[in-house]
């Protein structure tokens, strides 16, 4: 369709116009979900050296590898106890062991670690039943991390498992891409804001509130500028304050209409524009480009246009700048089950439901697909891909699902029950 750009070339004008922004240094506990912006090396071995997996005994291969144990317990002398946290002082010698617990160093002479509940034990001595192979029950010095060994490299977004991984290695600061600052302006005489007073012929302002939420959760740090109303001027002085941001993100006044002035301030500050249409629906009139160098989007004002339009396009730049390696939500292929029919014109993202059935996912559309019923958003847990060639799908057609969330979901009707006793109810 003449003067729309295709989203995937949108998408890549977009990216290719993005910089990750700089590196700041923080603790751990502020680095959740984070992305690192130096490489993690460790300076000395984990564990640091061999230590017990077990509550037991270290002892000798040698002295109890016989083959029949049960029948002929071995005795050994028991001549330390090492509780974790505490350094062996004695050499294990034959026919001797040293109680120790989980975590504590292996001692000197021992090779072995014997499991309490295998054995019988006094202070003094232990009765050993059960043989075990040459090494047993010793996690080994540097199992889990080396010395010199880059263990987390940057780039990467930090879990719960990398926060532990960073305590380990005594990393109390990292150093972490900043998270882009995105200034938020909603346009319209006909807004009006959360706390203040408003006649019958207002609305309320949710475009902000629903894309500062949004920014949040692609890690990004959301400035309100408020409503500007439909006048050049005030308009161009509230983007003016929002290019001290890294993005600015303004929704209405994209359009074509009378009061639409966003072109017009645009191009009044120097702006550099690469589109002004997009080929999707819901949000065709959305604008890109440039003003004095920060990224400036014009997202459609109808809820879930500015919400969609987002995800495709905002949402990656925020995450390319906050120093992610990948862009986009997960992707899964689905079953449809309804009917949904459209011109060959424009790619459509219709607001889904995903669902899991004997391990097939399948997809329906959380029901009136209008651009203005927020709704729409509100039930779905995925968009529905439905390509711009595609004129209709049937019951039962395989179609592309972006899931609206990185985290999958587990319903209850999918984990076993159990009883009292820890089995399921089934056996």
């Amino acid at each position: 369709m003449q003067g729309l750009t295709p989203l995937d070339e949108a998408r890549k004008v977009v990216l290719e116009a993005t910089t990750p922004l700089g590196l700041e240094k923080i603790p751990i506990l502020d680095a959740l979900g984070r992305v690192l912006g130096e490489d993690i090396v460790a300076e000395r071995d984990n564990p640091p050296w061999d230590n017990s997996a077990m509550d037991g005994f270290a002892v000798r291969w040698e002295d109890i590898k016989q083959e029949h144990a049960i029948a002929k317990p071995v005795t050994l002398k028991v001549i330390e106890d090492v509780p974790a946290g505490k350094t062996p002082t004695q050499t294990v010698g034959p026919g001797q062991a040293i109680r120790i617990m989980t975590g504590a160093p292996i001692p000197k002479g021992a090779d072995t670690v014997i499991k309490v509940e295998d054995t019988e034990h006094t202070r003094d001595s232990v009765k050993i039943f059960k043989p075990e192979a040459r090494g047993a029950n010793i996690r080994p010095q540097g199992e889990d991390v080396k010395k010199g060994d880059c263990i987390i490299a940057t780039g990467t977004r930090i879990r719960p498992a990398e926060a532990g991984m960073l305590a380990i290695l005594a990393k109390s600061f990292v150093f972490v891409y900043q998270r882009p600052r995105v200034a938020i302006l909603s346009t319209g005489d006909e807004l009006a804001d959360l706390d203040e007073r408003f006649s019958e012929d207002k609305i309320i302002n949710s475009n902000s509130y629903g894309l500062a939420a949004a920014v949040q959760e692609a890690g990004g740090v959301p400035i309100l500028l408020g409503i500007a109303k439909d006048q050049p001027a005030a308009l161009k002085e509230k983007i003016s304050h929002g290019l001290n941001a890294d993005i600015l993100v303004l929704s209405g006044g994209v359009s074509m209409g009378d009061y639409d002035f966003t072109k017009a301030v645009f191009k009044d500050l120097g702006a550099e524009m690469n589109f002004w249409k997009l080929a999707i629906r819901p949000g065709q009139p959305l604008a890109f480009g440039k003003i004095q160098g920060k990224l400036a989007f014009g997202l459609p004002g109808n809820p879930v246009s500015s919400m969609v339009t987002f995800e495709q396009l905002v949402r990656p730049a925020i995450l390319k700048m906050g120093g992610h390696r990948s862009y986009g939500r997960p992707i899964v292929q689905a079953i449809f089950q309804e009917k949904f029919s459209k011109k060959p014109d424009r790619r459509h993202f219709l607001r889904g439901i995903l669902t899991r059935e004997d391990g097939v996912f399948k997809v329906r559309t959380t029901g009136d697909q209008g651009s203005g019923i927020l709704t729409s958003m509100v039930k779905a847990n995925c968009l529905i891909d439905v390509p711009a060639e595609v004129e209709r799908l049937n019951p039962g057609d395989t179609v592309s699902v972006q899931l609206l969330s990185g985290e999958m979901w587990l319903r209850e009707e999918d984990v076993p029950q159990t009883t009292t006793s820890g089995r399921p109810s089934c056996c």
